[in-house]
C-alpha cells in the first residue's frame, strides 16, 4: 500500500530528505541513500526511534520518486504556503477566528474518527454475538434432536421390557409346593402321626415324610363350630415334591372341608407361578372329581379327591435326599435350608395356636 501524503509540515518529504522542491530524481536517490545510512537501525542500536526514522525516509523517497503523487504533494504544499501567507496578512482578531475554526475542524475530525471506530467495534461485537447465537442455536437443535431420539428409544424400550417380563415366570418360592392342613383328630383318628398323614395324601403325589411338620393342641374355645372343649386339633404343613400335587389338594379344598379337613396354601395365597401358567393357558379350570380311584391305598373315610388339570405341565419331582454318608455339599445345603424352614414353620404354628388359645 503506498504511503499517504503527509499534511503536517514536519512530515514534509523534502524536509526529511533535506532537498528542495526542484530536486531531480538523481538528487532524491542520493539524498535518500545518504540520510538512510545515518539513521539505519543497524547503525543506531541505542536509538529507539531509529526504525521509525528509517521508515519515514523510505516513505518520503517512494512518494517523491512517483511523478503523479509528487505533483499532488507539490500542489498541496503550494496551498499550504498560500494559506500561511493569507493568515499572516490577517489582523489579530481574524487570526484568532481562523485558529479557532481550525481547532474545531480538528476536534470534529477526531470525534468523527472516534465515532467511526466505535461503530466498527460495535459491528464487530454484533457480528460476534450473531455468530455465537447461531452456534448456540445449532447446538440446542442437536441437543433437542438427541433428546427426541432418547424419548423414542425410551418409549419403545419399556414395551420390550413389558413383553419380556410377561414371558418370564415368577421366581420360585420354598412354599410353592407346601400346603397347610387343619383337622380335628376325632374326625381322622388314624391321622395322628406324620407318617399316617403322608400315607393318606400320597395319592396326590410324592411327599418327603421327613419334612412334614405336625402339631396337636387341645381346643379350649367354644366359639368354633363343631369343636368342643378338650378336642385335639391337628395342624400340619405338608410339602409335596411336585407343584401339581399340591395344587390338586387345594383344588379339592371344598370337598375336604365337608369331611372336616381344612386345606390351604402354606404361604397364605396361591403361588405366583400358578397365575403365570393360567395366563399362558397352561393351567386348566377348576379341578374335577376322579371317575376312577387312584391305584393307592384307600383311606378309612373313603374320601374322593379332585384331580389336577390335565393341561398342567408335568413337573419332575426333585431327587430323593441322598444318604448322609455320601451326601454332597449342594444336597447338604438344601437339607439344612429345609430343616431351617421346617423349624420356622413349626414356630409360627405354635405361636398362632398360642394366640388362638389366649
Amino acid at each position: 500500500m503506498p504511503p499517504k501524503t503527509p499534511e503536517d509540515p514536519e512530515q514534509n518529504p523534502y524536509d526529511l530528505l533535506e532537498i528542495s522542491q526542484e530536486a531531480t530524481e538523481a538528487e532524491i536517490r542520493t539524498a535518500y541513500r545518504t540520510r538512510s545510512l545515518k539513521v539505519h537501525p543497524d547503525r543506531n542500536r541505542n536509538d529507539p526511534n531509529a526504525a521509525q526514522k528509517f521508515h519515514a525516509l523510505t516513505t518520503a523517497s517512494t512518494l517523491l520518486l512517483d511523478p503523479l503523487r509528487r505533483l499532488a504533494l507539490d500542489a498541496q504544499l503550494r496551498l499550504q504556503a498560500a494559506k500561511k501567507q493569507r493568515f499572516a496578512s490577517y489582523d489579530n482578531k481574524r487570526k484568532a477566528m481562523v485558529s479557532e475554526l481550525e481547532e474545531r475542524e480538528k476536534e470534529f475530525k477526531k470525534a468523527r474518527m472516534a465515532k467511526e471506530q466505535e461503530r466498527t467495534v460495535r459491528e464487530s461485537e454484533n457480528m460476534r454475538i450473531r455468530e455465537e447465537g447461531r452456534r448456540m442455536r445449532e447446538q440446542r437443535e442437536k441437543e433437542l434432536e438427541l433428546q427426541e431420539l432418547e424419548r423414542q428409544c425410551a418409549r419403545t424400550k419399556p414395551e420390550s421390557n413389558v413383553e419380556e417380563e410377561s414371558l418370564a415366570p415368577p421366581p420360585p418360592s420354598d412354599l410353592d409346593t407346601t400346603i397347610l392342613i387343619k383337622y380335628a383328630l376325632s374326625s381322622y383318628p388314624a391321622l395322628s402321626t406324620a407318617s399316617a398323614l403322608t400315607a393318606h395324601l400320597q395319592r396326590y403325589g410324592e411327599i418327603d415324610e421327613g419334612t412334614v411338620v405336625m402339631s396337636q393342641k387341645a381346643k379350649k374355645s367354644k366359639k368354633s363350630k363343631g369343636v368342643v372343649d378338650g378336642e385335639m386339633i391337628v395342624t400340619a404343613l405338608v410339602p409335596f415334591n411336585q407343584l401339581g400335587a399340591a395344587f390338586a389338594v387345594v383344588s379339592s379344598a371344598e370337598s375336604l372341608k365337608e369331611r372336616g379337613m381344612d386345606v390351604a396354601w402354606a404361604g397364605g395365597s396361591e403361588p405366583p407361578i400358578l397365575g403365570w401358567l393360567r395366563e399362558r393357558g397352561e393351567l386348566g379350570g377348576p379341578a374335577v372329581n376322579r371317575t376312577e380311584p387312584l391305584p393307592t391305598k384307600p383311606t378309612p373315610e373313603g374320601t374322593t379327591f379332585g384331580s389336577f388339570p390335565s393341561s398342567f405341565p408335568d413337573v419332575a419331582p426333585p431327587p430323593p435326599p441322598a444318604a448322609k454318608a455320601g451326601i454332597d455339599y449342594e444336597s447338604l445345603t438344601l437339607l439344612r435350608m429345609r430343616e431351617a424352614e421346617r423349624a420356622r414353620l413349626e414356630k409360627e404354628i405354635l405361636e398362632a395356636e398360642a394366640a388362638e388359645g389366649g
